[in-house]
């Protein structure tokens, strides 16, 4: 099916609200394997709802089901890839809570043949006041529709990390089980826990989520940087470059430039990179 251009770009969801509770955020920070080697580096504070502390990158988890969807833009399912993600925070996340979001198609680039990039943008707002509470760009490569009529080039060029040897790294070990705790926090898509439907995609095993291995980036951050604390990060981006296993080591590598802190990660025993483009953005001091 050919994307309907530029008809999508009209595309909104209905603003909806999601609650969550402090479970919640524990439960999504076990599922990045926060507290998986102990309580090292501050991790328990992530994982114990006494003086919880949330996860920046949980924002991703509560803009599911908020913004325009893959059935609601008549995409192909079977061609759908996600390609980057990115979240804006405007101060940290409380640790329950809810908020109001609504979402729209930002952007379509046609890349003919090889498909078509959606850029959807979802915000998210207290419901009692309309303050922001964070802003969610979700980058979708869909391999099956091409030859749309949008536009053929201006989406943004992926970022490369500076000419430089990194700062910090930091290895993480995914756990055998992470996928597992993850999708509780929402992705069901049976690919990351049915070895049958992971054959069928191609994969000689279930995957880990994208999602699981973005919010590492801020788990592997606070332990590379002690004098960071994670409720300063205001931003988080990186594009998906290829699927981790569970099981699997994933070496971070990052660079500091004063508030900017770009990073790539990859597993070094298939030597390929899982994430790349990644930035990270801390509030002013």
């Amino acid at each position: 099916m050919v994307i309907a251009y530029p008809e999508i770009l009209g595309l909104r969801s209905e603003p909806a609200i999601r609650a969550w509770t402090e479970k919640d955020a524990i439960l999504y920070a076990l599922g990045l394997g926060f507290g998986s080697d102990g309580a090292a580096a501050g991790e328990l504070a992530h994982v114990y709802e006494r003086e919880l502390l949330v996860v920046p990158s949980f924002a991703v988890v509560l803009q599911r089901g908020l913004g325009v969807t893959a059935e609601a833009l008549g995409l192909d399912y079977r061609g759908l890839v996600h390609g980057e993600q990115s979240v804006v925070l405007h101060g940290p996340l409380p640790v329950a809570g809810a908020v109001r979001g609504s979402g729209r198609v930002a952007a379509v680039y046609d890349k003919g043949p090889k498909g078509a990039i959606v850029v959807l943008d979802t915000d998210l707002e207290d419901p009692e006041t309309g303050r922001p509470v964070a802003s969610c760009r979700t980058t979708l490569f869909a391999r099956r529709d091409g030859d749309c009529g949008a536009p053929r080039e201006g989406a943004p060029p992926a970022a490369l990390p500076p000419d430089r040897q990194p700062d910090q790294s930091q290895i993480l070990r995914v756990p055998q089980n992470q996928a597992l705790i993850y999708r509780l926090s929402g992705d069901l898509n049976p690919l990351h826990v049915d070895p049958q439907v992971a054959s069928a995609a191609g994969f000689d095993r279930p995957i880990l989520h994208g999602l699981s291995t973005f919010g590492m980036a801020l788990r592997a951050l606070r332990l590379a940087f002690g004098d960071i604390d994670l409720g300063a990060v205001r931003g988080l981006a990186a594009r998906f470059s290829a699927p981790v296993f569970p099981g699997e080591e994933i070496s971070f590598d990052f660079w500091r430039d004063d508030r900017t802190i770009s990073f790539q990660a990859r597993v070094a025993a298939r030597d390929v990179l899982v994430l790349k483009s990644g930035r990270v953005e801390l509030a002013a001091a």
